[in-house]
């Protein structure tokens, strides 16, 4: 493999004294497209800041290629792995126009070409004199995922970059991942609660619970072949309303409400707050909880 990740780390759960120990013994092949899945509080930020450097674990080997970024003798500067990383909050320096935030990383600012390709490729042009107050969250994301992949890093670190967006923009900057991971020959990591997100983008899934990788493999292997129809979109159910021998199920959906007429029987098993996915099979929805 690639990629060798190997870690431990004495984790405190957010307002509460409970602790838990972060473990982890992974391989990924450069190329990959790797997703953590977990619920909020597992470990999976943590984790990227350990690969990135910027959180120190109690032990770790750490493997890319033919170089070692960390063992139990040395540990390489942030600045020396290569490795872009997007914030959720973007992160972005508001004292900066969106041009000096792109390029703050670089250490040589001689030679612009591949600058200006990611500007182009991003449509950020119009911007570049703005500063992050003056732009859109949209914009704001694509500023901060230049930022990133300034440096030509051999990993991409994604930390839920794409959550606070509305489901058009999200789609559309998932297809400008999608389009850069694979025209970069980016080896990626996303944390990510949208299933639908998951199999659009990854290639693997990591799923993580309490510190511990309970469960890897490729998305069909994770979720289960019974997702292997048209997957459509992924919410919350909102209310269930009865129609004699059907119900109606209202679903909140990022920014729009989707309805969809579930056989009663079968809608028994679905409670209002449930994550659920809904999957188009020859025209009919059918509906998944998510699991957490």
């Amino acid at each position: 493999m690639d990629i060798v990740f190997e870690c431990t780390k004495t984790l405190h759960t957010p307002a509460s004294q409970i602790s838990f120990r972060l473990e982890v013994s992974q391989t990924l092949n450069f190329g990959d497209f790797l997703a953590l899945f977990g619920k909020s509080g597992a470990g999976k930020t943590t984790l990227l800041r350990i690969l990135a450097g910027l959180t120190p674990p109690d032990s770790a080997y750490i493997k890319v290629g033919d170089e070692v970024w960390q063992d139990g003798r040395f540990s390489l500067p942030p600045q020396k792995r290569s490795i872009g990383f997007m914030f959720q909050d973007y992160a972005l320096f508001p004292h900066l126009n969106v041009e000096q935030n792109i390029t703050f990383g670089l250490m040589d600012k001689t030679n612009l070409d591949f600058v200006h390709w990611l500007i182009e490729i991003m449509e950020l042009e119009p911007i570049l004199k703005r500063h992050t107050h003056q732009i859109s969250g949209g914009q704001a994301q694509r500023v901060a995922l230049a930022r990133a992949l300034v440096r030509k890093p051999k990993m991409l670190l994604l930390d839920e970059p794409l959550s606070a967006l509305d489901s058009v923009m999200r789609l559309s900057l998932q297809n400008l991942l999608v389009k850069l991971h694979q025209q970069l020959g980016l080896s990626t990591i996303l944390i990510s609660h949208e299933i639908t997100e998951i199999m659009r983008l990854s290639t693997k899934v990591w799923c993580v619970e309490e510190g511990k990788i309970a469960r890897s493999g490729s998305v069909d292997e994770i979720f289960g072949a019974k997702l292997s129809g048209k997957v459509q979109l992924s919410g919350e159910i909102l209310r269930k309303t009865p129609q004699g021998v059907a119900e109606i199920i209202d679903i909140v959906c990022a920014s729009q409400v989707v309805r969809v007429l579930y056989p009663a029987d079968d809608a028994r098993e679905f409670e209002v707050g449930d994550k659920v996915l809904i999957v188009s099979k020859a025209f009919n929805p059918l509906l998944f909880k998510i699991p957490l």
